[in-house]
């Protein structure tokens, strides 16, 4: 539009004197000659010319920002475009990642349940199993679980009175722990049970195997006054003064010893 507007006055100027040349050839003539006009009319055609094409130079000048400006807004487009398609492309990344984090979560946390119920079984089967430090009667020593488990409970039924009950099981822990540190013990508790169930060959028997097997046993002097006990029960009297002289005489610093004193004192 700028180009049309400069070149409608240039051409109106080169109309206006061809036209002039031509209407009134005489009074032309009369002030230029033939020669001059022609020269004139290529003089002004050249000047049109030079101002048609520094108008053309001058609004296609005016065109470059413009044209510099539209290449740059396609470029900042096209720009944002790509990276609006990099950011959707890293926002599916993100959820993809976030959901392999979610469940990698999961698998760890199942894992993590996994292995502590693995470790609490193994705890509970060490337990189990696992010797434990006792310490009885003066002595140490190491049972499993199993064991204790199993002398406890008969000592409680034996602290209940259920005497009967008690022999049984005592009897039942000798058969399943042979050799347990706790044979000693369990043997002196059972000769009592049998006692007290006036057992008193079975007593008197439990009570000498304990001698027998376990001569240096802090409860031996008390196995020997047990065994006195049940031969005058029997009325063996002379068996029982010569067990209780003996028990005074091996262990005479013994409480067991000073109640064998008592009891010698009312048999003589």
């Amino acid at each position: 539009m700028r180009m049309k507007r400069v070149q409608r006055p240039l051409l109106a100027v080169l109309v206006a004197a061809s036209l002039l040349a031509l209407a009134t050839p005489r009074a032309a003539h009369a002030f230029l000659s033939d020669d001059e006009a022609r020269k004139a009319i290529i003089e002004l055609r050249q000047r049109v010319e030079i101002n048609r094409q520094a108008a053309e130079a001058g609004i296609a000048k005016a065109a470059e920002p413009l044209q510099d400006l539209s290449e740059g807004q396609a470029t900042t487009r096209r720009s944002l475009l790509d990276l609006a398609n990099q950011i959707e492309q890293l926002r599916g990344e993100v959820a993809r990642l976030r959901g392999q984090n979610e469940q990698l979560v999961r698998e760890v946390s199942e894992l993590q349940r996994q292995q502590k119920d693995v470790q609490l079984g193994l705890d509970e089967r060490l337990r189990k199993v696992e010797p434990l430090k006792v310490s009885l009667d003066g002595q140490e020593f190491l049972a499993t679980p199993a064991e204790k488990r199993d002398f406890d409970a008969a000592m409680e039924t034996l602290r209940q009175g259920d005497f009967p009950v008690a022999a049984q099981a005592f009897a039942g822990f000798l058969r399943r722990h042979a050799g347990s540190g706790y044979t000693a013990a369990a043997l002196y508790w059972l000769g009592n049970a049998e006692y007290a169930n006036r057992a008193y060959k079975e007593a008197m028997d439990t009570h000498r195997n304990l001698v027998r097997q376990f001569p240096n046993h802090p409860r031996v002097p008390e196995a020997h006054l047990a065994v006195a006990n049940s031969q005058m029960e029997l009325k063996d009297t002379r068996a029982a003064r010569r067990t209780l002289e003996d028990l005074v005489k091996a262990y005479p610093q013994s409480e067991a010893a000073e109640a064998a004193r008592e009891r010698l004192s009312r048999l003589r």
